[in-house]
């Protein structure tokens, strides 16, 4: 199996707001994950994406690839 930083969607209905979990990759997306690594609301102005980059590192390193919407915030934090 392989393991998957992604969203999951959180919130009431028009007010979401998105969690950054890792998880497998054949799992529903609101389904179980193995870790919360941080969060992303798009109703922010200023810092919409809230990501522990501890975390974000040991699962990039250990193999977990990042979903195609996170691959580019996730690009511009590692640098």
């Amino acid at each position: 199996m392989s393991v998957r930083i992604r969203l999951t969607r959180m919130g009431t209905h028009k007010k979401a707001f998105y969690r950054v979990v890792v998880a497998e990759s054949n799992s529903p997306r609101d389904g179980k994950f193995i870790d919360k690594i941080g969060t992303y609301d798009p109703h922010l102005e200023e810092n919409k994406f809230k990501i522990d980059s501890d975390k974000l590192k040991y699962w990039i390193k250990n193999g977990a690839k990042p979903s195609d919407p996170l691959k580019a915030h996730i690009k511009n934090m590692l640098a």
